[in-house]
């Protein structure tokens, strides 16, 4: 509609069928009256739907500014409340959060370009084209709700709102999520942009937005964050305090999320050089600067985790009323275990550094049962700037090391493998989707041969680990992960075997409740940190209702687990009996971790009513030394930890694991198939009668195999494949076997012999007679004996006895015919004896004579 139409044109009948060039002359009378009604009746209707909406909503506008306060009275502040945070009996107090507000204000001309130019960029690049509002920042902001809501985004919802309604929510409004609220906002901002110049908005948005903590306003978060005055901020500085104000908590440089508070850094940069704000020149100058934050948090007890509790708090309930709401907030923590925990890392912290260059160590310590969170240590010392103290390990995701593969272990019984389960721990190369082949290498670069998947487990040996996982299936082991409550290996892509090595990063708070989950028999319990909060009046704003927990595992896949890592003796081999993995009377399941070049070590160990793990390295991920294993530098706190804070308390024990073992080779515990049989040693054949006695000799035959010869792996209860196998790992895991056994001088895969021996029979007992002398002749003790044969093979010795006395043993090659002296010893008395004559060819065949003989 053109704008030199008036409002009687625009809404005629006749301008509308002008406008649509419709010629109608010749229709009928009747027909054109009839559509001319319709389409009166049509443009009346959309008329009054107009006006009654433009009624309905200058109505509501009316309604709901009628309580608004004057845009010109900003300075009115409600009082400030202290909020409060204590632990678990609510006789501790951890912290408190001030409500005194520091505000210093300063003048918009005092400000630098470059400071205004970053919050400008990053919070609204249009603040100088709207007029309060800007509907595409809204439609944006909903959109991300919207995502975030049924799951398909995780980050901060990106910011709807100008900076005219950011000051009109902090300096006016409350913090409540409702539709009124934000209708409020709306037409406040409507009116502040009405009444005040741009210059003069941002001057109050400067000196009215928070900061965190006590800082509101540009000038105050200057002074308490970098102990300057906001006119000397540089490029750099005014772009991490504009990286702050989405969410102060969140991004706090004292807190656990300062990587992504300098992405966000980067991040206004590069929206100031796309606005033309600076140059590219500029930026990268900026991006050397090193910031210096200053130490802001005194009066703290277990600081990691009260700033673990104040992110949470302000996620729930918004900056304001945390900072000045004077909430009371009671915490799960145990103040006399989190009191033992931080002794004991601080008495190991100075060894660890001098004897292993591990300058930093975290603890966490739950109740499976509930899923509390008792103690969390986040560094061995949080004012400490040379280790970065205030950043908490136990939320920053690390690499586990061997500490994970009881995860994935717990998969494999999952998927219908056993601890008797058989593998053969040998050099194996793995075929990779890449195309390129993946050799791991144990720790002791030694091979274990034929092994359990519980000793592997306890023994924490890598091939034998890469080949469960390969088993037990990727895909499976995350899916459990993922149950588990591990958030930080979602994106499937980027694992492959290695993850049973440690190859993806956890955060060891979430390490420790998954372990937790495996205590408790399957049961999962979300970590907790807060009990219960009050107002400032004492009215209840939450309260944890403790449930039964929701069950992502089989109580007997738990239990398989659990035996396994709490049996002591499995494990002997590696670590010896009643090691720091143990407690004294009482049944603990435990199991070490560490990465490649010792960057991180780990232990995890519990009982059925408390998990605790410890991590020790260095938070910028630079390498102890050699030897600085979980074992070594971590398991000493954990067991002393352990120790001191279950003390006298009843033990607990770990009920044992029902199921019935199949009859499948390895599958079910056997090596192979064993067929044992007596074989004469000459021919390798099966002995017989005439086997002579110590040329017999029981040999066991053994079909050794790698385990894929005797499953499918995708489905247990099929027939045995055999040489058939068409899975991708076949047959280099065969060939591992057979390089093994040659090199231990095993003979495998060869078949029984199945006929008889063919050298000893008795066509070729060569034939004996004694021909001198004669039965029953009287001789002397000195005598001529005189024998002769007949044989086909050669003979090789003839043994001469009397009354079975040895008494003359010959070898050689022989005629057919022979004599010899024998002298009777005078042991011999007079009377009758009997001579025996012996005869063997080349191949042990043999054949004997005798008679009596008469001794004068």
């Amino acid at each position: 509609m053109g704008t030199s139409k008036n409002y009687k044109q625009v809404h005629s009948p006749k301008y509308w069928q002008k406008k649509s060039g419709s010629k109608r002359k010749n229709r009928k009378s009747n027909k054109n009256i009839s559509k001319q009604k319709i389409i009166k009746f049509g443009i009346y209707s959309f008329v009054s739907l107009i006006l009654f909406g433009l009624i309905f909503v200058s109505i509501l506008f009316v309604w709901i500014s009628k309580d608004l306060p004057e845009p010109g009275k900003l300075q009115k502040r409600l009082l400030a409340e202290t909020t409060k945070i204590y632990d678990r009996t609510g006789e501790h107090l951890l912290y408190e959060i001030h409500g005194d507000q520091k505000r210093t204000l300063i003048k918009l001309e005092e400000i630098p370009d470059h400071t205004k130019f970053a919050f400008i960029a990053l919070e609204d690049k249009n603040f100088w084209q709207h007029k309060g509002l800007s509907l595409k920042h809204i439609f944006k902001a909903v959109i991300f709700y919207s995502f975030k809501k049924i799951g398909l985004y995780r980050g901060l919802v990106p910011g709807g709102s100008t900076l005219t309604q950011q000051f009109v929510k902090n300096s006016i409004l409350t913090r409540e999520k409702t539709l009124a609220r934000k209708l409020k906002e709306w037409i406040l901002a409507y009116q502040i942009e009405k009444k005040f110049t741009k210059e003069q908005i941002l001057e109050l948005y400067f000196n009215e937005i928070p900061f965190g903590s006590t800082a509101y306003g540009i000038e105050s978060a200057a002074q308490t964050y970098l102990a300057k005055s906001a006119k000397d901020l540089t490029l750099a500085e005014s772009a991490i305090l504009a990286a702050m104000i989405q969410a102060p908590t969140y991004y706090s440089p004292y807190g656990n999320h300062t990587d992504e508070l300098y992405n966000r850094q980067k991040f206004v940069l590069s929206e100031m050089v796309d606005m033309g704000f600076v140059s590219e020149q500029e930026v990268e100058e900026a991006k050397k600067q090193n910031i210096k934050f200053e130490r802001s948090i005194s009066n703290i007890k277990a600081p990691h985790f009260v700033l673990y509790v104040k992110e949470q708090l302000t996620e729930k309930f918004g900056e304001r009323l945390v900072e000045q709401g004077g909430l009371k907030v009671f915490t799960s923590l145990d103040i006399y275990k989190q009191n033992i925990a931080e002794e004991t890392i601080n008495k190991f912290a100075e060894g660890n550094q001098k004897n292993w260059e591990a300058s930093n160590a975290a603890l966490v310590s739950l109740d499976p049962k509930t899923g509390e969170i008792l103690a969390m240590v986040g560094s061995k010392d949080f004012f400490n700037e040379e280790i970065d103290g205030q950043v908490n390990i136990a939320l920053r995701a690390r690499q586990p090391g061997s500490s994970f593969k009881p995860i994935v272990y717990t998969a494999a019984w999952q998927q219908g493998y056993f601890p008797e389960t058989v593998i053969f721990d040998v050099v194996t190369k793995f075929k990779t989707e890449t195309g390129k082949d993946y050799e791991p290498h144990n720790y002791d670069y030694e091979e274990h041969g034929p092994v359990s998947l519980k000793k592997a487990l306890q023994g924490s040996l890598n091939i034998s680990a890469v080949k469960t996982i390969y088993l037990a299936g990727v895909s499976n082991v995350l899916d459990l992960a993922e149950k588990l409550g591990y958030t930080t290996l979602s994106d499937r892509s980027r694992f492959g075997l290695s993850l049973v090595l440690g190859g993806g990063e956890i955060k060891l708070l979430e390490h420790v409740a998954a372990f937790g989950v495996i205590a408790r028999e399957g049961i999962k319990q979300e970590p907790i940190s807060i009990l219960k909060i009050e107002d400032a009046s004492g009215n209840i704003l939450d309260e944890v209702k403790i449930k039964k927990g929701d069950r992502v595992m089989n109580e007997q896949i738990a239990r398989i687990t659990n035996y396994i890592l709490s049996d002591d003796n499995a494990r002997s081999y590696v670590f010896g009996t009643r090691s720091l993995l143990t407690l004294p009377n009482r049944s603990v399941a435990s199991k070490t971790g560490t990465t490649n070049n010792y960057r991180d070590a780990w232990t995890i160990g519990y009982t059925p009513s408390l998990v605790t793990g410890v991590w020790v390295g260095n938070n910028n991920n630079s390498e102890m030394k050699k030897g600085a294993s979980g074992y070594q530098v971590a398991a000493p706190i954990w067991h002393e930890y352990m120790s001191l804070v279950l003390g006298d308390t009843p033990p607990e024990e770990f009920k044992k694991p029902k199921y019935e073992l199949p009859e499948k080779s390895m599958l079910g515990g056997s090596i192979g198939k064993e067929t044992i049989v007596t074989i004469d040693k000459s021919s390798g054949l099966l002995a017989s009668e005439y086997t002579p006695e110590h040329l017999k000799e029981n040999k066991t035959y053994r079909e050794l195999h790698n385990i894929l010869y005797f499953i499918n792996k995708n489905n247990l209860s099929d027939p045995e494949p055999g040489y058939a196998s068409n899975d991708i790992q076949f047959e280099s895991w065969e060939q591992a076997v057979v390089t093994w056994a040659i090199d231990q001088e095993i003979d495998i895969n060869e078949e029984p012999p199945k006929e008889f021996d063919n050298i000893h029979i008795l066509k070729n007992k060569p034939f004996l007679a004694i021909l001198e002398p004669w039965p029953d002749s009287k001789i002397d003790k000195s005598f001529n004996v005189r024998i002769e044969w007949e044989a086909l093979l050669p003979i090789k010795k003839i043994e001469y006895y009397v009354d079975d006395v040895l008494l003359v043993t010959k070898k050689n090659n022989f005629t057919n015919q022979i004599n010899q002296l024998l002298i009777l010893p005078n042991t011999f008395l007079k009377g009758d004896h009997y001579l025996k004559i012996v005869i063997y060819d080349e191949e042990e065949n043999s054949n004997l004579a005798w008679h009596k003989i008469i001794l004068k």
